[in-house]
C-alpha cells in the first residue's frame, strides 16, 4: 500500500522542487549583492520573486503578476538585467502551463515581449539594442512554447482520465441495470414456477373434497400430493425473495462479453413460457441450424429436477450457445455435456473459437454470463467462464441437486 505523502494540500515531491527553484534565484540575488547594480536593494527585490515562485503551481497568475511589479521595479530604478531576472522566465513558464485559462499566458507573453525591449534597451556594451532584444526574446518565445506544449499535454491526459472515470461509472451503471433487469426476469419465471404449483394444489384439493367420502385411499394420496407440491413452492418461494432481497454488486464480466437481447430469438420460445430439458434437442437444432457445430452428450443418470431448477439449467444451455455464436462465429464447434451425479449436475460448453463473424447475432435469452451468475447463484451454485489454450471459450456451470425427499416429492406433483 502507497502512502501519498503532502503539505498545505500539495504533494511533498512537488513542495520540494519549488522551495529548490526558488532557493536557487535567492541563490542568484544573493551572491551577487556586491557587484551588482543595486546593491542589497537589488538582492531583496530578486529574494521577493523567489518568494513568489514557491506559490507557482496554485496561484501562476498572480505569481506572474508580482513577479512582473518586481522586475519593472527593477527595469525603473535603472540596474539593467540580473541573474535572478531567471525568475520572469520561470513566472512565465508557470502561468502558461497551470493557469485555468490560456488566456492568462498570453497576456503574460504580451508582459513579457514589453520586458524584453525594456531590459534591452538597458544592457551596457557596443551592441545594438535590438541584438540584446533578439537574444531575449528568443529565449523568452522558447520558454512561452515550451510552457504551451506541456500545458497541452497536461490537458490531454487529464481529459483521459476523466474519460476513463465517466466510461467506468457507466460500465458499473449498465452492469447494475443489468443484473437488475436479470433479476426480474428471474423473479417472473420463479413465480410462474409457484403459480403453476399452486395450480396443482387447487386440482387435488378439489379432488381431495370429491373423493374423501366414496374412496378415502384415493383422497389421502391426494393430500399427500397436496402437501408435497405446497412445500417445493414454499422453496421455490424462499429462493423468490432472496432473488429479490439481496444487494450484491455484480462482477466484473471478462470478454467475450455476454450477450443482451430480448426474449425471443434463437430461444424459439414465446415470452412467459417455461421452457423445460426435455425441449434440448429442439434447442440444438435451431443452434445448428443457425451455424454452429454443436456436439451434445450425457454422463450419469438424470433425474427429474424442480421447475426452477430445470428452468436455470436450460437458460445457461441457451445463453452458453448463444455467446459462442456471437464471439466464436458462424461454423464454429462447440462441445456441450451435462454431467450427472448423485448431487450435482455439470453445465459444460466449450467452443473452438474457429467460426466467422456473424452479421446479425441472435439476441440471447438474459444477460449473458452476468445472468447465468445471477441464475446460478439463487441455487447456490458456481459458474466459471474463460479462455481456453486453444483459443476458445468455456463455460462450466455446477449446481447441487435436491435431495432424495425433494425428488420424490417432484414426481408425485
Amino acid at each position: 500500500m502507497t502512502v501519498d505523502r503532502g503539505i498545505f494540500g500539495r504533494p511533498l515531491r512537488s513542495v520540494g522542487f519549488d522551495v529548490a527553484v526558488s532557493g536557487l534565484v535567492v541563490l542568484f540575488a544573493v551572491v551577487a549583492v556586491v557587484a551588482q547594480p543595486g546593491g542589497w536593494k537589488a538582492t531583496l527585490v530578486g529574494i521577493g520573486m523567489a518568494l513568489a515562485l514557491l506559490f507557482r503551481r496554485t496561484r501562476p497568475t498572480v505569481v506572474a503578476a508580482v513577479v512582473a511589479v518586481l522586475a519593472l521595479v527593477q527595469v525603473l530604478a535603472g540596474w539593467g538585467p540580473l541573474g535572478y531576472d531567471i525568475a520572469v522566465l520561470i513566472a512565465l513558464y508557470s502561468v502558461v502551463k497551470y493557469a485555468d485559462r490560456l488566456r492568462d499566458g498570453v497576456i503574460a507573453g504580451l508582459v513579457a515581449a514589453v520586458g524584453v525591449v525594456l531590459a534591452a534597451l538597458q544592457v551596457p556594451g557596443p551592441a545594438a539594442w535590438w541584438a540584446s532584444a533578439i537574444y531575449f526574446g528568443l529565449i523568452t518565445g522558447a520558454v512561452w512554447l515550451v510552457g504551451l506544449n506541456v500545458r497541452t499535454r497536461r490537458l490531454y491526459v487529464l481529459s483521459l482520465e476523466e474519460r476513463a472515470t465517466t466510461l467506468e461509472r457507466e460500465r458499473e451503471a449498465e452492469a447494475r441495470a443489468a443484473v437488475a433487469e436479470e433479476r426480474t426476469r428471474i423473479a417472473r419465471e420463479l413465480h410462474d414456477v409457484v403459480a403453476h404449483s399452486m395450480a396443482v394444489m387447487i386440482v387435488q384439493a378439489d379432488g381431495v373434497r370429491f373423493t374423501i367420502d366414496r374412496d378415502p385411499a384415493i383422497a389421502r394420496e391426494a393430500a399427500k400430493v397436496v402437501a408435497d407440491t405446497g412445500r417445493q413452492a414454499l422453496e421455490e418461494m424462499r429462493r423468490l425473495v432472496g432473488v429479490l432481497r439481496e444487494p450484491s454488486r455484480p462482477e466484473p464480466v471478462a470478454p467475450p462479453a455476454a450477450v443482451a437481447g430480448p426474449e425471443g430469438g434463437l430461444s424459439g420460445e414465446p415470452a412467459h413460457r417455461r421452457p423445460a430439458l426435455v425441449e434440448l434437442p429442439a434447442l440444438l437444432d435451431r443452434f445448428r441450424a443457425a451455424g454452429l457445430r454443436v456436439g451434445y452428450a450425457t454422463t450419469g443418470d438424470p433425474v427429474p429436477l424442480p421447475p426452477g431448477l430445470e428452468l436455470t439449467v436450460y437458460r445457461v444451455v441457451q445463453e452458453s450457445l448463444t455467446n459462442a455464436l456471437k464471439h466464436a462465429g458462424v461454423g464454429a464447434s462447440v462441445e456441450l455435456s451435462l454431467d450427472w451425479s448423485a448431487t450435482t449436475v455439470v453445465v459444460r460448453a466449450v467452443d473452438d473459437g474457429r467460426g466467422r463473424p456473424v452479421v446479425r447475432p441472435a439476441p440471447s435469452g438474459g444477460h449473458g454470463l452476468v445472468g447465468m451468475r445471477e441464475r446460478v447463484g439463487v441455487y447456490d451454485g458456481s459458474l466459471s467462464a474463460g479462455p481456453t489454450l486453444a483459443g476458445g471459450w468455456r463455460v462450466e456451470a455446477r449446481l447441487p441437486l435436491p435431495s432424495v425427499p425433494d425428488t420424490e416429492r417432484q414426481e408425485a406433483a
